[in-house]
């Protein structure tokens, strides 16, 4: 799924209009009618719900969902327009006029005019959309002040009013706080940084039939991946395949006290459908392994509690490295040495990732089409200290583009940048996923697909969607505080087959 810029979204407003064809005020009617549908579901006609909309297209959309609501038997239901302009959109002032036939609707001109809104009361957001360019000012942030001080639940149309689309706020800006948000077509790219958590706790995409045959005339830089997007880039297993069909993975992890990580990437691994899995591990954790992974093969090293040293690495179809293998001078020359016999990409991780920080010229050594996967922590000692998320993406976007590597940022909406400077932004997972071992499963799970013959975009894309669903699929079956790094292996199988 394609996440558009603002101007982006109206030109394609504009061409779903003119090549459907369907009229402006029935376009937003369609829209209404999705917002309404999805509110119904989380509201019920005895709530007192409060609409307050703007004299734009999205107060347009909020007072045909006030007639939708009225229609559909909502008794309790306010109408107030913010009056932050002297005039109103045309398609506004038409579903105005269709309103007040069925029901009062109330001016907001000044603060005095503000009504109290109780906590137990339902707030529907329609001040502001997409096309906001500036900080909201006067009556407006006025408004948006007194319904975020209410305590109300709040669902915003399209956008939280006062959110910009695709530049960032400053921290006083006036800004719904938005309990959840009913976006249209695809989500905003605001909607997917961390430090605009506070306005989008949450939100769905609702779709309104834009036309799929728009061409945007400026590159569409960010991606969002849903199921649809992993659907189409899914192999499916042919019934004359084999084990070596399906690639020989391994995984280079693990020290004294960190064998867990080896084990749970290698779990992973086997549970994301390579044909071979082989583990490369101290020897401390050599029983260990062919205990709690007997499918999997295992390369003892020759030292007993860290990695030394790795032979025949050609013959594996893909390499994973990294997870609780220390940073010792030992392993740091052991990396390295990888790096420099294994002339295909494989996938970075944990402490590799800290060893490459260490030392620079390491960089230099990271093969094309390799896929380092840092969490924020990792990713600062990589590349330094950002100010803002929009420079923690470029800083993502640069590195992928200098050393041609996908680079997967770990975190809530997980960043997949690739070497073409594109960024796509993960659709699930859930914060019981922030344990220990998590990003060693994402690991087993991608170097797996990469040995499956993905390409490192794919693996990355497929892997990140796939590990976020299993996790999702934990919280569901076991809830978000007690799940742990292995009950996500648990669900891998269940993650997958939806697209087998």
């Amino acid at each position: 799924m394609k996440i558009l810029a603002a101007e982006q979204i109206r030109a394609l407003d504009k061409y779903t209009i003119e090549h459907e064809p369907i009229t402006s005020i029935d376009l937003m009617e369609r829209a209404a009618a999705k917002f309404t549908e999805a509110i119904m579901e989380v509201t019920s006609a005895a709530d007192s719900t409060s609409l307050f909309c703007g004299m734009g297209n999205n107060g347009g959309d909020g007072l045909a969902v006030a007639r939708m609501l009225l229609n559909a038997g909502y008794k309790a239901v306010q109408v107030y327009v913010v009056e932050h302009s002297q005039n109103g959109s045309a398609d506004f002032n038409l579903n105005l006029e269709r309103l007040k036939n069925l029901t009062q609707v109330n001016i907001i001109q000044s603060e005095a005019d503000i009504p109290k809104i109780g906590k137990q009361e339902i707030v529907i957001d329609a001040i502001f959309g997409s096309g906001l360019s500036r900080p909201v000012e006067g009556i407006a942030a006025a408004v948006i002040n007194t319904i975020n001080s209410s305590g109300a639940l709040v669902y915003s149309v399209d956008v939280p009013s006062g959110l910009y689309c695709d530049k960032l706020n400053e921290p006083t800006d006036a800004i719904i706080e938005a309990t959840y948000t009913y976006t249209f077509h695809a989500p905003k790219f605001t909607f997917l940084l961390a430090s605009n958590s506070k306005w989008v706790s949450g939100f769905e995409v609702l779709d309104i039939g834009l036309s799929n045959n728009y061409v945007p005339d400026d590159e569409v830089k960010y991606g969002y991946i849903d199921d649809a997007f992993v659907s189409g880039i899914f192999k499916k297993r042919d019934k004359f395949s084999h084990k070596g069909t399906y690639g020989h993975a391994l995984i280079s992890a693990g020290s004294y006290g960190k064998i867990g990580a080896s084990v749970l990437a290698v779990a992973a691994a086997l549970k994301s459908g390579a044909g071979l899995v082989s583990a490369h591990i101290p020897k401390c954790g050599y029983d260990i392994m062919q205990t709690a992974n007997p499918e999997a093969m295992v390369i003892a090293d020759e030292a007993e509690n860290e990695l030394t040293g790795l032979t025949d690495s050609p013959k594996f179809s893909a390499i994973g490295i990294g997870p609780g293998i220390g940073q010792s001078d030992k392993v740091a020359d052991f990396f390295e040495s990888v790096m420099r016999h294994n002339p295909r990409p494989m996938v970075i991780d944990a402490d590799a990732l800290n060893i490459i920080s260490n030392f620079h010229y390491l960089r230099d050594l990271i093969y094309p089409g390799s896929i380092l996967t840092p969490h924020p922590g990792e990713f600062k000692r990589l590349m330094g200290a950002w100010a803002d998320d929009l420079t923690k993406i470029q800083k993502q976007i640069d590195f992928s583009t200098q050393h041609k590597v996908v680079i997967v940022l770990k975190g809530a909406n997980t960043s997949i940048s690739t070497p073409d400077g594109k960024v796509y932004f993960n659709s699930t997972g859930n914060p019981g996923m922030a344990k220990g071992g998590s990003g060693d499963v994402l690991t087993g799970i991608i170097t797996s697909l990469l040995a499956q013959g993905y390409t490192s975009e794919q693996a990355a894309i497929i892997g990140v969607f796939i590990h976020g669903r299993a996790g999702d699929i934990a919280a569901e079956v076991l809830g978000q505080t007690g799940m742990t790094a292995r009950d996500i292996i648990q669900f891998l199988p269940e993650a997958f087959a939806a697209f087998e």
